[in-house]
């Protein structure tokens, strides 16, 4: 007879029974044993979820594709099929040019669980009543009787004519729509993502277009070695200024920028470049409007969101989805699909994580890493459920596709499969590492920087979660802040970045740090590497929409990328170093590489040692010092040779390292390595060494 279990030992068998991965989590990560009843709870909502759709929808795949049904379609005999789901509407109808915007002349058929069809026939001639780009609007009677006028939130066109406050909805519809020419790229091993925002993306003060960005910003991202675009503020917004982060149509592409075939020749042009693309993808919150958003659609405060308090966000001023709805499951898993599948794209940034996951939306919330902050009541287990299912999808539909968490709380196995109970993303945004640099820049002199801080916080990552490294994003770029090239520089940026002009101490000191700081991000901070589109060369001016504040200005909402093109301005140094970062990256594979060995963050002489991809990086952060044969640890014996330097002059730099000269790494033991070299290093360089002896 087998001996009794007490109750802990006996959860735990349950769990382990349960998710079939879950051993292997905790095989990597024993103190979350404890928490083994947490994992097994979402894991089974998360399977009993999938059951249901598989029993009442036919599985989530056909599921996804709802898009093919609600809204409104043509048939293949001309004929017009239109689905809504209003559960609180009293009546539901179509109108706008077709019918001289008679309200009330074509009714919608209700079905159950509160969905309302229509089928309009066609014309004589088998064309369609309602034309490509005809005005629409869902008429909705409530139950208090109003008569509301709402655009689809199935819509997939959207536009702000003249002086409009709204947004009219356009039937999309095209005789002849865009055909894509180019396959997917290969996911790439290491991800270098350029982030990017269409609009602002000229030098002139405008909204600018996915045809600009086609034509002058993808060939600039492809010769700067990135490998991967991720584009902002795509999802309709009816507020600039929001940054895209206040959406009000879901299935919209902005037509700000232009039209949907012309942001589908944008994805086309970078997937024929080898780039792939992901979408900025606003699943946490949705915009308060009602006249040409999702809130209030059928005249109650709840359909899509939940009604009261907890469907408001305090801090953002918008609507919080209801993730346990099964319409709202079919809504934004359908929509994750629609851009996968109609513009091509190859992932997703999750914005908002951190919100979806707590009750407490991160609000006001620190969070010291004891794992007791990231279970029990205060999780958001509807919201969780809801990322797994988006995650399950999406890589089952694609399984290339890349999903990355937006999550500053670092939730324990948010990036680990859904089988051991993770959330299954692929990556999360380090985002501690951009706030250390901005710290450090703030706080400290130059001679006080903590060499084993820096570290620490590049290093501190989940063990087999990969994380997305960044020096700054557009968070840091954004007005009330201020980029790190501005921290460094500021108003000197204005008056001493020519070439023809001598060095100042602050530009020198500037352009030096900008470069040490980018490469030890990169190289140290992750598995993939985040820039902000014009950060790669110290964009002079911080980013700021037009809005009421500025008199409604585009000064700030552009990219002067002609700065970094023209020979007599420094910014070509930076540009140029970026460049070729990037391109060493390519060549090594650091990014897809095991975590680095660091075998020096020395205090007093301010150096930071670390091997990688079988190369050695070496920075002296210290402001005078200057060090000849350095000592530094290393693994192996060999000859190495300098492949990347930071004080070269293409980069700004004063060419202090004869590059000629070969280093030998001998039998010498030093920190805790079995071999070692001796190297120069002059003060404020990095320096990579390749050994020549060992295969790259």
């Amino acid at each position: 007879m087998a001996a009794p279990t007490s109750g802990a030992e006996g959860a735990l068998a349950a769990a382990l029974a349960d998710v079939p991965g879950l051993s292997r989590l905790l095989e990597i990560d024993p103190y979350l044993k404890p928490y083994a009843g947490d994992f097994q709870r979402r894991y089974k909502l998360f399977t009993q979820t999938l059951k249901n759709i598989e029993e009442c929808e036919g599985g989530i795949d056909k599921f996804s594709k709802s898009y093919e049904t609600f809204g409104v379609h043509r048939c293949a005999d001309g004929g017009l099929y239109c689905k809504e789901w209003a559960p609180g509407a009293e009546g539901v109808f179509l109108t706008g040019d077709f019918n001289g915007w008679n309200p009330f002349s074509y009714p919608y058929k209700k079905l159950e669980y509160g969905k309302w069809e229509l089928y309009i026939p066609p014309k004589q001639n088998k064309s369609s009543i309602v034309p490509h780009g005809s005005k629409l609007k869902v008429v909705i009677t409530s139950k208090s009787g109003e008569i509301l006028y709402r655009i689809s939130p199935w819509a997939k066109y959207v536009v702000r004519e003249g002086d409009n406050v709204n947004y009219d909805w356009i039937q999309w519809d095209p005789e002849l729509p865009y055909q894509f020419k180019h396959s997917r790229p290969n996911k790439p091993k290491g991800l270098r993502i350029y982030e990017s925002h269409v609009g602002i993306s000229s030098h002139e003060g405008k909204v600018a277009s996915y045809k600009h960005f086609t034509r002058n910003v993808l060939p600039r991202i492809k010769d700067l070695g990135y490998n991967c675009i991720q584009l902002m503020a795509i999802m309709e917004h009816a507020y600039y200024a929001s940054f895209g982060y206040q959406v009000t149509s879901f299935f919209a592409a902005s037509s700000r920028y232009g039209t949907p075939d012309e942001l589908k020749e944008l994805v086309d042009t970078a997937h024929s470049m080898g780039i792939i693309v992901l979408l900025d993808a606003v699943h946490s919150h949705a915009s308060k409007n009602s006249e040409d958003g999702l809130n209030k659609f059928d005249g109650t405060d709840s359909c899509y969101f939940h009604s009261g308090p907890r469907g408001n966000h305090d801090l953002w001023d918008s609507r919080l989805f209801a993730y346990s709805s099964w319409e709202v499951l079919r809504f934004l898993l359908s929509n994750l699909r629609w851009w996968l599948e109609e513009y091509g794209f190859d992932g997703f940034r999750f914005d908002g994580v951190t919100s979806m996951l707590y009750h407490h939306h991160g609000i006001g919330q620190g969070f010291s890493g004891d794992y007791s902050e990231y279970f029990g009541l205060q999780v958001d287990e509807d919201s969780l459920v809801y990322l797994m299912l988006a995650n399950h999808l999406v890589h089952l539909i694609f399984p290339d596709c890349i999903t990355i968490a937006e999550d500053v709380s670092g939730m324990p196995a948010l990036c680990c499969p859904i089988t051991q109970g993770g959330g299954g993303f692929d990556y999360r945004l380090a985002m501690a590492i951009p706030d250390k640099w901005i710290q450090i820049l703030k706080e400290f002199k130059d001679e006080d920087w903590n060499m084993g801080n820096i570290v620490h916080t590049l290093i501190n990552r989940r063990y087999l979660e990969k994380c997305i490294a960044y020096a700054e994003s557009h968070d840091q770029a954004l007005v009330g802040d201020k980029s790190l090239a501005f921290w460094l520089m500021d108003a000197e940026m204005y008056t001493n970045m020519s070439v023809l002009s001598p060095f100042t101490l602050v530009i020198d000191r500037g352009i030096q740090l900008h470069k040490m700081i980018r490469l030890i991000t990169h190289a140290l901070g992750g598995e993939g590497y985040l820039n902000f589109m014009g950060n790669e060369f110290g964009h002079p001016e911080w980013l700021d929409f037009p809005r009421k504040g500025n008199n409604e200005s585009y000064h700030y909402a552009r990219r002067q990328f002609h700065l970094s093109d023209d020979e007599l301005l420094r910014y070509k140094f930076l540009n140029n170093f970026d460049k070729d970062m990037n391109k060493l990256e390519e060549r090594f594979g650091w990014l897809s590489a095991p975590q680095a060995f660091v075998s020096e963050k020395h205090e007093e002489n301010k150096v930071i040692a670390f091997e990688r991809a079988n190369l050695l990086f070496l920075f002296n952060f210290h402001p005078e010092k200057s060090f000849t044969d350095y000592r530094v640890g290393q693994h192996h014996q060999g000859k190495f040779k300098i492949v990347l330097d930071t004080d070269e002059e293409k980069y700004g730099g004063h060419q202090r390292v004869d590059h000629n000269t070969d280093f030998i790494s001998e039998y010498f033991e030093h920190n805790g390595c079995p071999c070692s070299l001796l190297v120069y290093i002059p003060s404020r360089v990095s320096l990579v060494l390749q050994n020549m002896d060992m295969p790259n």
